[in-house]
């Protein structure tokens, strides 16, 4: 970037514009799930129900009926990538790599991938971990990552869902945020803690703990990703888990079933 346009772009003026960018962009997606999950954490913790005895589906049916349930499950997962459409056009280059700012520049492919299979094994575990310890102590409540009928589309949906999860949440929390909050003029710590901060508080609706977990993976996502500017493997550990959850989750809740608030 040229000192005239470094300029321009740390100019109170333009601050404000970029500000004002930064809300529209979480409105249409994960700010507005962070506003819902915490007005939803306040309805879980009020209810007569304890915290420990209720259940977030993560993929409910969205009808009864089997065609039309597939075509709410294909238009939900693609009106929910928009926002990561906007955030590419918003910081789109001329010059190569065109999502160069996002962390993006399509070199090194198996690499980053074989790095973001790592962060599954470094988040993973202790994710499950904490998971298990928050339902024995109640600071979670059940999760059922699936909810979806058996269909013969059930598994591709739940893949695309695991896609669309990394996708919209990597590509504004890591990506998007780290390029405009720097170029306001934020320090990279601040910038960590509140990215981190927002992913913890979407995932609020699944209780107390969860915020503490996310908290923990977005710190740990924030630093990495500060130290290599490379998004895709957190784009390839975020849906591997994601995947896990969703597939295994039948398997998980038979075998398991206390850890789903399922009777056993």
């Amino acid at each position: 970037m040229s000192s005239s346009a470094t300029a321009a772009a740390t100019s109170p003026l333009s601050r404000t514009r970029l500000w004002w960018e930064i809300a529209i962009v979480l409105a249409l997606g994960l700010g507005q799930s962070a506003i819902y999950s915490i007005v939803q954490l306040a309805y879980r913790v009020t209810d007569a129900t304890p915290l420990a005895d209720q259940v977030a589906t993560l993929n409910p049916s969205r009808s009864d009926r089997e065609v039309f349930d597939l075509i709410y499950q294909v238009l939900a997962i693609g009106f929910a990538i928009v926002p990561v459409l906007l955030v590419c056009y918003l910081l789109w280059q001329s010059p190569r790599p065109h999502l160069g700012r996002l962390g993006l520049d399509g070199t090194r492919i198996a690499r980053d991938s074989r790095n973001g299979i790592l962060l599954v094994l470094a988040i993973g575990i202790p994710g499950l971990a904490l998971y298990i310890v928050g339902r024995m102590l109640g600071l979670f409540v059940a999760v059922n990552p699936g909810g979806l009928d058996t269909h013969w589309w059930t598994v591709p949906i739940l893949l695309l869902s695991a896609a669309r999860a990394s996708i919209m949440e990597e590509f504004v929390v890591l990506g998007y945020l780290f390029a405009r909050l720097k170029q306001i003029g934020w320090g990279i710590w601040p910038i960590i803690i509140a990215t981190s901060v927002l992913r913890a508080s979407y995932h609020l609706y699944q209780g107390p703990g969860a915020f503490i977990g996310n908290l923990a993976m977005g710190l740990l996502f924030g630093w990495l990703f500060s130290r290599s500017g490379r998004l895709l493997p957190f784009l390839v550990a975020h849906f591997l888990i994601d995947a896990a959850a969703f597939i295994g989750y039948p398997w998980a809740a038979s075998t398991f079933p206390a850890m789903f608030g399922l009777p056993g």
